[in-house]
């Protein structure tokens, strides 16, 4: 089977739906990240990685952080080709030359294109909101859903399972919080690794509390992939983006083998399917 994730970024697919990806390109199946721009625009979020010539030659840093991404998953990788916005919440200010506004025909004939040549049966992409409101995500929600549409041949289309609905004013809010994360004292170099970062025991609470998680569904959620087994892996490409992401930074605050019990599964919605399934699933090829 193949199956094909459709980003806006280049660490996107890594922090939602990896350790699907991983999982699925592990037993065997081909998996194919698709991302629409260069991330150009973005800025350097590790302090670590605030050195001379990273920002000046960010395009490049960031296509290496991507293959080396790529390569811990186990997936291929495409870029779409398109440039980055930047997260411009006034779409009045949105750059002429942004993805975003990129007309959509030209977009979706990309991708379609793309879709011809690699025939996946199940896509990935983000919800109508985006994930988050970057007008990037938001274009690629749509570009992704018009390719589903002009290609019969894929079978299903999913979105990635979002918690809440987040707004402008929830991205300006953590913002400011990161700000103020960022200005704890750090650990000293060469101070003993995390024990967070790795195997940590388990508290009895923790898998207490990972018993009721099991019976949550959230909201609008249709499928569950187990892939907790691939939880280190997905961290291992999210540090691959190392001017992205912080290894300090709150992602990484709850210890993966915590994370086995308290959310073994990731979440996705299908949206559009042409092909018989009885929900809730646990396969995203349940019904090929």
């Amino acid at each position: 089977m193949r199956l094909m994730a459709v980003h806006a970024h280049p660490d996107d697919e890594s922090s939602r739906g990896a350790a699907t990806l991983a999982k699925y390109a592990a037993e065997g199946h081909e998996v194919l990240v698709v991302t629409a721009t260069g991330g150009e625009r973005g800025d350097i979020l590790n302090p670590a990685m605030k050195l001379p010539g990273v920002r000046e030659n960010l395009s490049d840093v960031r296509r290496e952080e991507m293959a080396f991404a790529a390569k811990t998953l186990g997936v291929e990788h495409h870029w779409l080709g398109f440039m980055d916005s930047g997260l411009q919440l006034n779409p009045s200010l949105l750059p002429a030359d942004g993805f975003a506004r990129v007309p959509l025909t030209e977009s979706v004939a990309r991708l379609v294109e793309l879709i011809g040549h690699f025939q996946p049966h199940v896509m990935l992409t983000y919800n109508e909101c985006g994930g988050y409101p970057h007008p990037d995500h938001v274009r690629c929600h749509q570009m992704a859903v018009a390719a589903y549409h002009a290609c019969s041949s894929v079978a299903k289309l999913y979105y990635f399972h979002e918690i809440v609905r987040v707004t402008p004013r929830m991205v300006r809010f953590a913002g400011r919080a990161e700000r103020a994360v960022s200005r704890i004292p750090r650990r000293a170099s060469g101070a003993p690794a995390d024990p967070r970062l790795g195997d940590v025991a388990v508290p009895g609470w923790v898998r207490a509390a990972g018993l009721l998680t099991r019976r949550l569904r959230g909201r609008r959620a249709t499928t569950e992939v187990a892939c907790g087994d691939y939880f280190p892996v997905r961290d291992r490409a999210l540090r691959a983006h190392a001017s992205q992401v912080d290894p300090n930074g709150p992602f990484f605050l709850v210890p993966w083998t915590w994370r086995q019990h308290l959310w073994p599964t990731e979440k996705f919605e299908l949206a559009h399917t042409r092909v018989d399934v009885a929900a809730p699933e646990t396969d995203l090829f349940s019904g090929l």
